[in-house]
């Protein structure tokens, strides 16, 4: 799903692979490479923030933002942030997978959306890429893990300034996993493991790989810890715009109808979908057009934003009504 994923952009392109290089992110370039063995393994576990009680003591809904897998695209994610930190709207909890949970991770740190986005047009391939020829994979992932966990200073999950929930798929039975302590970085590789071409991050006696296989745009896990509004940013590449005439657009356009599908059932429960319209013109592998795809990403927020407020405000007054 990930081709989706891939990129991962975000950040980003976390993966690019294709992406470039790093930023001249001096915290990163200048700081030198340390274990990050200290840090307990990335594990799921009952959810650790009661999202009743600060409903109840704030008097207001509880808001998820609900950032999908979607690889290159992913950078539209900035441009969403911008624009929800632009109108106030702040979410109370993320939930990432692929590509989305890099975007998540970082601006659950604590990062604004003019940070992000330094770090996305700087971003440069062997900041995050480690090739290793192996029977599952070519690309290790351990760089993608070691720069989310720079970037966020080494915070674990639980102790991000906004809870952080991260989507990943368990390799031998398939099942849905969704991290929220320990290792932040860990996590997120996991989340962006696209099968066969990222090496399953192993996290105890277990393999885990891109989220997008299972849950490309994790509505329902919001909804199931406890969010009264869900937006929701659906990056994934639409099938109707997908090139078939080759094997690698064949390839691709079934991943796109799969996660297509899985989507949508999801979506159903989403109180607001912003789907930025982006059409894969280019390689997934080619992110040239970051800043492109960030500002595509805040039109699409900016066509909900009316609609979005009126739903937090209809949801508030609800609230208040029923104390």
């Amino acid at each position: 799903m990930l081709k989706s994923n891939f990129l991962i952009l975000s950040c980003l392109s976390l993966i690019l692979v294709g992406c470039q290089s790093m930023p001249q992110l001096e915290s990163y370039k200048n700081k030198p490479q340390q274990s990050l063995s200290y840090l307990p393994d990335a594990q799921e576990l009952p959810n650790q923030v009661n999202f009743q009680q600060i409903e109840k003591k704030e008097k207001k809904p509880v808001i998820a933002l609900v950032l999908g897998s979607g690889g290159a695209r992913g950078y539209a994610h900035i441009g969403v942030i911008e624009i929800l930190e632009k109108y106030n709207i702040h979410p109370d909890f993320i939930v990432g997978t692929s590509a989305g949970s890099i975007v998540g991770a970082l601006y659950a740190s604590g990062k604004s959306a003019d940070e992000l986005k330094e770090i996305a047009l700087s971003l440069k391939a062997n900041d995050v890429r480690d090739v290793k020829l192996d029977m599952k994979g070519f690309f290790e992932g351990k760089k993608v893990e070691d720069f989310i966990n720079q970037q966020v200073n080494d915070t674990q999950l639980q102790k991000l300034k906004i809870p952080m929930y991260v989507v990943a798929t368990e390799l031998q039975d398939g099942k849905k996993v969704v991290f929220n302590y320990g290792n932040t970085g860990q996590a997120v590789r996991a989340s962006v493991a696209i099968p066969s071409m990222f090496i399953p991050t192993k996290i105890g006696t277990d393999e885990y790989v891109d989220g997008g296989l299972v849950s490309p745009v994790p509505v329902k896990t919001a909804k199931d810890l406890g969010a009264d509004i869900v937006i929701a940013v659906d990056i994934l590449a639409q099938p109707t715009h997908t090139e078939t005439s080759n094997i690698w657009g064949l390839f691709n356009q079934n991943i796109n109808i799969m996660q297509k599908h899985l989507a949508q059932e999801e979506l159903k429960y989403a109180d607001i979908v912003i789907q930025p319209d982006l059409r894969e013109k280019v390689h997934i592998f080619d992110v040239s057009g970051r800043e492109e795809t960030m500002s595509v990403g805040r039109e699409a927020t900016m066509s909900k934003v009316l609609e979005l407020n009126q739903i937090i405000e209809k949801a508030k007054y609800s609230f208040v009504k029923e104390q």
